[in-house]
Protein backbone atom coordinates (compact mmCIF):
# COMPACT_ATOMS: atom_id res chain seq x y z
CA UNK A 1 0.00 0.00 0.00
CA UNK A 2 2.98 2.21 0.45
CA UNK A 3 3.00 3.45 -2.83
CA UNK A 4 -0.83 3.99 -3.46
CA UNK A 5 -0.10 6.15 -0.40
CA UNK A 6 2.75 7.92 -1.54
CA UNK A 7 0.73 8.87 -5.00
CA UNK A 8 -2.09 9.77 -3.52
CA UNK A 9 -0.59 12.03 -0.72
CA UNK A 10 1.58 13.61 -4.20
CA UNK A 11 -1.91 14.42 -5.55
CA UNK A 12 -3.54 15.75 -2.78
CA UNK A 13 -1.00 18.55 -1.92
CA UNK A 14 -1.48 21.86 -2.45
CA UNK A 15 -0.94 22.88 -6.27
CA UNK A 16 0.41 19.37 -7.17
CA UNK A 17 2.11 19.65 -10.18
CA UNK A 18 0.35 16.14 -11.36
CA UNK A 19 -2.08 15.98 -14.19
CA UNK A 20 -3.21 12.37 -12.96
CA UNK A 21 -1.84 9.09 -11.22
CA UNK A 22 -0.17 7.79 -13.91
CA UNK A 23 1.97 11.17 -14.64
CA UNK A 24 2.71 11.40 -10.97
CA UNK A 25 3.82 7.98 -10.90
CA UNK A 26 5.79 8.20 -14.00
CA UNK A 27 7.46 11.91 -12.63
CA UNK A 28 7.80 10.37 -9.24
CA UNK A 29 10.27 7.17 -10.84
CA UNK A 30 11.97 9.45 -13.24
CA UNK A 31 12.97 12.06 -10.98
CA UNK A 32 13.53 10.22 -7.74
CA UNK A 33 13.58 6.59 -8.59
CA UNK A 34 11.57 3.28 -7.13
CA UNK A 35 12.96 4.10 -3.51
CA UNK A 36 10.66 7.12 -3.31
CA UNK A 37 7.87 4.78 -3.30
CA UNK A 38 8.88 3.19 0.12
CA UNK A 39 10.29 6.30 1.73
CA UNK A 40 8.01 6.34 4.44
CA UNK A 41 7.78 2.30 4.99
CA UNK A 42 9.21 2.05 8.03
CA UNK A 43 7.67 4.84 9.57
CA UNK A 44 4.33 3.51 8.36
CA UNK A 45 4.93 0.16 10.20
CA UNK A 46 6.15 2.31 13.08
CA UNK A 47 2.98 3.99 13.08
CA UNK A 48 0.71 1.15 12.05
CA UNK A 49 1.81 -0.87 15.20
CA UNK A 50 1.38 1.11 17.58
CA UNK A 51 -1.90 2.78 16.23
CA UNK A 52 -3.35 -0.77 16.14
CA UNK A 53 -2.06 -2.28 19.25
CA UNK A 54 -3.63 1.09 21.39
CA UNK A 55 -6.72 0.48 19.28
CA UNK A 56 -7.44 -2.86 20.33
CA UNK A 57 -7.07 -2.67 23.76
CA UNK A 58 -8.36 0.78 24.01
CA UNK A 59 -11.80 -1.34 22.68
CA UNK A 60 -11.19 -3.96 25.08
CA UNK A 61 -10.88 -1.73 27.79
CA UNK A 62 -13.88 -0.12 26.68
CA UNK A 63 -16.21 -2.84 26.19
CA UNK A 64 -15.19 -4.24 29.49
CA UNK A 65 -16.58 -1.15 30.88
CA UNK A 66 -19.60 -0.65 28.60
CA UNK A 67 -20.76 -4.70 28.19
CA UNK A 68 -18.85 -6.88 30.51
CA UNK A 69 -20.94 -9.78 29.93
CA UNK A 70 -19.74 -9.29 26.10
CA UNK A 71 -23.62 -9.56 24.74
CA UNK A 72 -24.20 -8.22 21.49
CA UNK A 73 -24.65 -3.92 21.46
CA UNK A 74 -24.47 -2.50 18.41
CA UNK A 75 -24.32 0.79 20.18
CA UNK A 76 -21.52 0.07 22.92
CA UNK A 77 -19.32 -2.07 19.81
CA UNK A 78 -19.89 1.37 18.23
CA UNK A 79 -19.68 3.89 20.70
CA UNK A 80 -15.98 1.62 21.91
CA UNK A 81 -14.84 1.20 18.57
CA UNK A 82 -15.11 5.41 17.14
CA UNK A 83 -13.62 6.25 20.90
CA UNK A 84 -10.88 3.49 20.54
CA UNK A 85 -9.86 4.62 16.85
CA UNK A 86 -9.86 8.33 18.00
CA UNK A 87 -7.69 7.48 20.49
CA UNK A 88 -5.39 5.68 18.65
CA UNK A 89 -5.41 7.92 15.75
CA UNK A 90 -4.37 11.20 18.17
CA UNK A 91 -1.77 9.16 19.98
CA UNK A 92 -0.26 8.07 16.69
CA UNK A 93 -0.58 11.62 14.63
CA UNK A 94 3.05 12.88 15.41
CA UNK A 95 3.92 9.28 13.47
CA UNK A 96 1.37 10.26 10.45
CA UNK A 97 2.89 13.68 10.49
CA UNK A 98 6.30 12.54 9.74
CA UNK A 99 4.81 9.97 7.21
CA UNK A 100 2.85 12.10 4.92
CA UNK A 101 6.74 14.67 5.27
CA UNK A 102 8.34 12.00 3.96
CA UNK A 103 6.13 11.21 1.01
CA UNK A 104 5.25 13.94 -0.49
CA UNK A 105 8.91 15.94 -0.07
CA UNK A 106 6.94 19.15 0.04
CA UNK A 107 9.43 21.43 -2.19
CA UNK A 108 8.13 24.53 0.04
CA UNK A 109 9.25 22.71 3.17
CA UNK A 110 12.47 21.28 2.15
CA UNK A 111 13.43 24.58 0.35
CA UNK A 112 12.85 26.20 3.94
CA UNK A 113 14.41 23.79 5.59
CA UNK A 114 17.58 23.86 3.07
CA UNK A 115 17.65 27.47 3.23
CA UNK A 116 17.78 27.87 6.53
CA UNK A 117 21.30 26.16 6.29
CA UNK A 118 22.83 28.07 3.87
CA UNK A 119 22.34 25.13 1.14
CA UNK A 120 22.24 26.20 -2.70
CA UNK A 121 20.61 22.89 -3.21
CA UNK A 122 16.91 24.36 -2.18
CA UNK A 123 14.06 21.90 -3.05
CA UNK A 124 16.25 19.21 -4.12
CA UNK A 125 17.40 18.05 -0.95
CA UNK A 126 15.50 14.92 0.42
CA UNK A 127 13.96 14.19 3.41
CA UNK A 128 14.89 10.79 4.33
CA UNK A 129 13.91 8.24 7.19
CA UNK A 130 11.97 8.61 10.44
CA UNK A 131 14.67 10.85 13.07
CA UNK A 132 15.05 13.58 9.57
CA UNK A 133 11.46 14.13 9.16
CA UNK A 134 11.47 14.26 13.44
CA UNK A 135 14.10 16.60 12.75
CA UNK A 136 12.38 18.92 9.97
CA UNK A 137 8.99 19.37 11.66
CA UNK A 138 9.91 19.87 15.07
CA UNK A 139 12.52 22.81 13.18
CA UNK A 140 9.73 23.98 10.76
CA UNK A 141 6.96 23.70 13.56
CA UNK A 142 7.98 23.11 17.22
CA UNK A 143 5.91 20.46 19.17
CA UNK A 144 2.55 21.37 17.58
CA UNK A 145 3.54 21.06 14.14
CA UNK A 146 3.28 17.10 14.64
CA UNK A 147 -0.17 17.61 15.23
CA UNK A 148 -0.94 19.06 12.74
CA UNK A 149 -4.38 17.88 11.39
CA UNK A 150 -5.33 15.78 14.33
CA UNK A 151 -8.64 16.73 14.10
CA UNK A 152 -9.27 15.39 10.14
CA UNK A 153 -7.07 12.66 10.99
CA UNK A 154 -9.40 11.68 14.62
CA UNK A 155 -12.57 12.45 12.83
CA UNK A 156 -11.60 10.36 9.87
CA UNK A 157 -11.06 7.36 11.64
CA UNK A 158 -13.90 7.60 14.01
CA UNK A 159 -16.54 6.61 11.84
CA UNK A 160 -14.36 3.96 9.95
CA UNK A 161 -13.57 2.19 13.09
CA UNK A 162 -16.99 2.26 14.59
CA UNK A 163 -18.41 0.48 11.48
CA UNK A 164 -15.37 -1.80 11.09
CA UNK A 165 -16.05 -3.31 14.92
CA UNK A 166 -19.59 -2.98 14.55
CA UNK A 167 -19.52 -5.07 11.27
CA UNK A 168 -17.13 -7.64 12.96
CA UNK A 169 -19.21 -8.04 16.10
CA UNK A 170 -22.51 -8.63 14.41
CA UNK A 171 -20.46 -11.64 12.37
CA UNK A 172 -19.28 -12.86 14.96
CA UNK A 173 -22.66 -12.86 16.76
CA UNK A 174 -24.65 -13.89 13.64
CA UNK A 175 -21.38 -16.99 13.41
CA UNK A 176 -21.35 -18.24 17.11
CA UNK A 177 -25.36 -18.16 17.25
CA UNK A 178 -25.56 -20.05 14.28
CA UNK A 179 -22.74 -22.82 15.26
CA UNK A 180 -24.41 -22.77 18.80
CA UNK A 181 -27.78 -23.83 17.47
CA UNK A 182 -25.95 -26.09 15.16
CA UNK A 183 -24.70 -27.81 18.69
CA UNK A 184 -27.19 -27.76 20.46
CA UNK A 185 -29.38 -29.49 17.35
CA UNK A 186 -26.29 -32.25 17.24
CA UNK A 187 -26.96 -33.14 21.17
CA UNK A 188 -30.32 -33.16 21.30
CA UNK A 189 -30.22 -35.75 18.38
CA UNK A 190 -27.75 -37.58 19.61
CA UNK A 191 -30.52 -38.31 23.02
Amino acid sequence: MNPAEVVKQRMQMYNSPYRGVLDCVRAIWQKEGPAAFYRSYTTQLTMNVPFQALHFMTYEYLQELLNPHRQYNPSSHMFSGALAGAIAAAATTPLDVCKTLLNTQESLTIGSQSSGQGSSQGAHRQISGLAHAFRTVYRLGGLQGFFKGVQARVIYQMPSTAISWSVYEFFKYGLTKHQHKRRTQHMEAEL
